[in-house]
């Protein structure tokens, strides 16, 4: 049976800087094709994390090197350039892969941006790390200069931290809905998505933020009216107590079960926990909607219920 499927890339499918980045989506590209030589309907979102964070520094360093040539570049541009040239890496791949299994599959990438809440709470207490670290004069002159808010990171020096609102709209999505429609693969929300706020109700400016991919992918599977969203990590499967006495593979889950364990504090924040809180928000959000957490290698066995986590309402 073919499905429409939404699946999130993380970082380990496209590698920490440009030459691991062109060899892991080749490997990534022939796992998907896989999925779509099955007869699925596939749309793909990504992260960015190590993509954006080398694009801010080096930004940062030209603004250094020549105050008076080069401004700080907003972190929204960045993400717009992160989502160019991993899209350009990515659609690359996988139409050389089409092509050699004779597949006539366009593929397209579109720059997304996505609505966030400037009420949303996560404004007050920005968390997420980003860019390269600083000394603590560096830290400190940025945030007489710029406002920034800062942290100390596990010891390795200071971080700019940001916001990480949740999705509420993709701008996009109807040129998604329509190039998907067309029988095209199609690349969007990358790293979560450009955050942007509405202003008069049709302007949109730019968030100093990073939205979480795993809740974009949810969102964008979600709105497509997708069957499966798979998200991709580097394990198999969830587990419980993880890496400690009595560690458990978990494989089939109701939402209210994923949720307990999520309450409980089994699933590591920034990690392994929004990919369950996303995967319980797709089952959750109509009847017969199924999220699979699994590696990238994984993912055809996944869909066939061999390996993987599910989850999804019992019926």
């Amino acid at each position: 049976m073919s499905h429409r499927i939404v699946v999130a890339l993380g970082g380990n499918a496209l590698g920490k800087n440009l030459e691991e980045q062109y060899l892991a989506v080749r490997e990534t590209a022939e796992a998907i094709v896989d999925l779509i030589a099955a007869g699925n309907q596939v749309i793909l979102a990504h992260g960015n994390g190590p993509q954006v964070g080398m694009i801010q520094k080096a930004m940062a360093e030209l603004t250094r090197s020549d105050p008076e040539m080069y401004i700080p570049c907003p972190l929204s541009v960045c993400v717009a350039m992160s989502q160019g040239y991993i899209g350009y890496d990515l659609q690359n791949a996988l139409r050389e892969a089409l092509f050699t299994r004779r597949i006539p599959k366009p593929v397209s990438t579109v720059l997304t941006q996505v609505e966030v809440d400037p009420a949303d709470p996560a404004f007050l207490h920005p968390t997420k790390p980003i860019g390269a670290f600083m000394t603590k004069a560096e830290a400190e002159q940025l945030i007489v200069q710029r406002g920034y808010e800062v942290i100390e990171d596990a010891g390795r020096g200071y971080r700019r931290v940001v916001a990480s609102p949740m999705p509420r709209a993709i701008i996009e999505l109807e040129t998604v809905r329509t190039l998907m429609e067309a029988g095209q693969v199609v690349i969007a929300c990358g790293g979560g998505g450009i955050p942007v706020f509405r202003k008069d109700g049709y302007i949109l400016k730019d968030a100093a933020a990073v939205i979480d991919k795993d809740f974009a992918a949810e969102l964008l599977a979600e709105s497509l009216e997708a069957d499966l969203l798979i998200i991709l990590t580097a394990v198999e499967k969830v587990a419980i107590r993880y890496r400690q006495p009595g560690e458990t593979w978990l494989t089939e889950l109701t939402p209210e079960e994923a949720e307990a364990y999520a309450k409980a504090g089994e699933f590591a924040p920034g990690s392994m926990l929004p990919k369950v809180e996303a995967a319980i928000r797709f089952a959750r959000s109509a009847p017969g909607r199924t999220a699979l957490i699994t590696q990238l290698q994984k993912a055809s066995a996944g869909i066939h219920g061999e390996t993987g986590t599910r989850i999804a309402q019992r019926l």
